[in-house]
């Protein structure tokens, strides 16, 4: 079992990627295995709604999302960190997740997914609900912790001070064990829930 971590971060061992390998410890302590996967510091442009992702199964721009589209394909479970700028996440690692999510024909369902936010002070929740957006359009499971998945710090060094903060990373990590595992054994004897054909319908009809 394995999960894939993103880091959205330009800092490449900065706040967010403190926060992120607390939880990739306590998944290791589960034996879950982790590969955290630097973003924030690419330059990665965005989506253009070309959908050439659609005819050819991967997207037209062949960077790093192209290179991480078959790690997400096997992953059991995905962690996307970003740090807080301007009350929102890293516009760099938007780019990435926006064109990873939709130019990936895989199955998603049930793969775990879970958001994890570093701020020095505010926008930490407004963060946090932007990205568990891409998980619940694609049929995944959320893992959550004792609070709202944030640390504070303007440095690594702080982070680490913020002890309510790294409690919610270990119980993040716990948390997302137990339910990749529960999984696993429920597509086992139960399989995955029946799908309807998607329906598509516009507003104007």
């Amino acid at each position: 079992m394995k999960v894939l971590m993103i880091n959205g971060s330009p800092n490449r061992e900065g706040c967010t990627y403190t926060a992120l390998s607390e939880v990739a410890k306590t998944l290791e302590k589960n034996g879950i295995e982790s590969e955290i996967v630097h973003v924030g510091n690419k330059d990665i442009r965005g989506c253009i709604g070309c959908r050439k992702c659609k005819e050819t199964g991967k997207c037209v721009f062949n960077d790093l999302v192209n290179e991480v589209a078959p790690k997400f394909a096997e992953c059991d479970g995905i962690v996307i960190g970003s740090p807080v700028y301007f009350a929102s996440a890293n516009g760099t690692l938007i780019s990435f997740i926006d064109r990873l999510f939709y130019s990936t024909t895989i199955d998603k369902t049930m793969k775990v997914g879970a958001a994890v936010v570093s701020a020095r002070r505010g926008g930490c929740s407004a963060t946090f609900d932007e990205l568990n957006k891409y998980f619940t359009i694609s049929g995944m499971p959320i893992a959550s912790s004792q609070y709202w998945n944030s640390v504070h710090g303007y440095t690594p060094e702080q982070v680490h001070q913020d002890q309510e903060g790294m409690q919610v990373m270990r119980t993040l990590g716990n948390n997302m064990a137990f339910l990749i595992k529960s999984i696993a054994l429920g597509k086992e004897k139960f399989g995955l829930p029946q799908k309807e054909e998607h329906i598509f319908t516009n507003f104007i009809r």
